[in-house]
């Protein structure tokens, strides 16, 4: 990509750090916003503010940077809190990475479930066992405590009965959110509201990709994005 010509890559900055979005605004034509969501949903249960629970965004990206895989610590008994793509992702690499019970537990029934069912059988068929209707409540010692869910009519509700899962390691895959994103845009179901083509309530900046609201969270909607706001920049640009 960068052998096109034309391209800067400048390491080390952070927007709302080191740059701002007034100063990008000042100093080009046009600003494409892409960092995704590099905030984590908190779990609001007993203990998982204190060490208890770990992203598993962050397992997956240690994994992914890891250049000797036997250095990564992967627990024996793995429970992971979640439905999505990252949910099964990191629950596969624990299993691939030697955890002998590997176990993915989500709140809704499994039509709700946001992973793929291709995702889904690819983690049972590497032996991860993926448990429906259970709402984490607590992690206590070597356990996670979780309770029966069921669907009523004000919503989600605990049946009052509960169950533990041995763990010695656990992994939260609840969602990511947006973090540190300027005040001067606007802001739309917790991400940057964009219009057509990527546009964004601040003149002169586009946004795509996770960050941006509307779409799939994928790869493939992410580029297509991408190019959608690129095309809305030329048009812009060229008058």
């Amino acid at each position: 990509l960068l052998s096109i010509g034309g391209i800067t890559v400048l390491y080390g900055k952070a927007l709302g750090q080191e740059i701002s979005l007034e100063s990008l605004r000042t100093g080009h034509d046009a600003v494409f916003l892409g960092m995704g969501l590099t905030g984590v949903n908190a779990l609001d249960i007993d203990r998982a503010q204190d060490g208890g629970v770990n992203a598993a965004v962050e397992f997956i990206a240690d994994l992914r940077q890891s250049e000797t895989l036997s250095n990564l610590p992967v627990g024996r008994r793995v429970v992971v809190i979640g439905g999505g793509m990252t949910a099964v992702d990191a629950a596969v690499q624990s299993r691939l990475l030697g955890a002998e019970e590997v176990t993915i537990a989500y709140r809704r029934g499994p039509e709700a479930m946001s992973a793929s069912r291709y995702e889904q059988d690819l983690a049972t068929s590497k032996g991860v066992r993926i448990i429906h209707n259970a709402q984490p409540v607590a992690v206590t010692g070597n356990a996670v405590r979780f309770a029966y869910t069921e669907s009523g009519a004000g919503g989600l509700v605990q049946t009052g009965q509960t169950f533990e899962i041995a763990a010695d390691q656990v992994l939260s895959a609840t969602g990511q959110t947006l973090d540190g994103a300027p005040d001067a845009l606007a802001i739309k179901g917790g991400k940057i509201k964009v219009s057509d083509g990527g546009r964004t309530s601040v003149d002169g900046v586009w946004a795509g990709g996770d960050c941006a609201s509307g779409g799939n969270d994928l790869t493939v909607t992410a580029v297509a994005e991408g190019r959608d706001a690129a095309d809305d920049i030329h048009v812009t640009l060229s008058g």
